[in-house]
């Protein structure tokens, strides 16, 4: 499916205050990216760099006043999530380098703490891909999805006390279980097609059967029109803002999710 994603986020400034953004996505083997529009106002320096993880960030020295940010992009991405009910399990002596570090936990995510849980709720499931999904089915079951409910990060021991979250919230206590069976996992935020209420967006990615696949606790479905904009260990790695100095937080945010009809030549 062919969408166009749109971000405005809106900011008072006090004082010259630094941000990092995180709000470009970079095609990949699951979106390709055919144009993107990328706004300031007033107009600033940036920098943009690729951090650790892969993901496109800006640089930028917000001046006092109005400050508004505005990215849009047309994304081909896919119709439907690909499964793999079977997949197998990684050994950890043949994951590839740059995925040993979503083994770990991390500081939403203590893996090291849901062991025997993570046990118990995919005891008789085959390791690797049957796993995963016994853990997200869990979450649907166990876990409430409370949209707006929350606009703090909390870590998967706290959703599991608190027994209902945001998406980001149900994702991190899907990373931490997957982890704590030695599957690597990671957080992704980003957009998706038909989200109610439309905001922005999180879920996982598990890695099982050698590649990446997507887990979503908070739909009832497994279908297509995601668009991610970054990948991490938890949020502390994939905040799409990061603003450094006196606390300042947007006045305004508008996310837009629109899907596009392709252009046929005619014949």
């Amino acid at each position: 499916m062919l969408l166009h994603t749109s971000c405005k986020l809106t900011f008072y400034i006090e004082s010259p205050t630094p941000f990092i953004l995180m709000l470009r996505p970079r095609s990949g083997a699951q979106q390709w990216i055919s144009s993107e529009e990328y706004l300031l106002f007033p107009s600033v320096p940036a920098v943009e760099f690729t951090d650790d993880y892969g993901n496109l960030c800006q640089r930028l020295v917000a001046q006092p006043g109005e400050f508004k940010i505005q990215t849009s992009a047309r994304v081909k991405t896919t119709d439907w999530i690909d499964v793999e009910p079977g997949g197998d399990f990684v050994g950890v002596q043949y994951l590839p380098d740059n995925v040993l570090k979503y083994l770990l936990p991390s500081r939403y995510c203590e893996s090291d703490r849901f062991g025997e849980m993570a046990m118990q709720i995919t005891a008789d499931q085959k390791p690797g891909y049957d796993q995963v999904e016994a853990i997200n089915q869990w979450l649907q079951q166990s876990i409430s999805y409370k949209p707006g409910s929350s606009y703090t990060p909390l870590s998967a021991v706290e959703i599991n006390l608190q027994q209902s979250g945001v998406c980001r919230d149900l994702a991190h206590l899907g990373i931490a279980l997957c982890r704590s069976l030695c599957i690597p996992a990671r957080l992704v935020v980003g957009y998706l097609y038909d989200l109610r209420p439309m905001e922005l967006h999180a879920w996982f990615e598990a890695y099982v059967a050698g590649r990446w696949y997507t887990f979503d606790a908070t739909q009832a479905s497994k279908r297509g029109g995601y668009v991610a904009l970054g990948y991490g260990r938890d949020a502390a790695d994939v905040a799409v803002y990061n603003q450094f100095g006196p606390a300042v937080y947007p006045t305004e945010q508008l996310v837009e999710v629109k899907l596009e009809q392709a252009l046929v030549s005619p014949s």
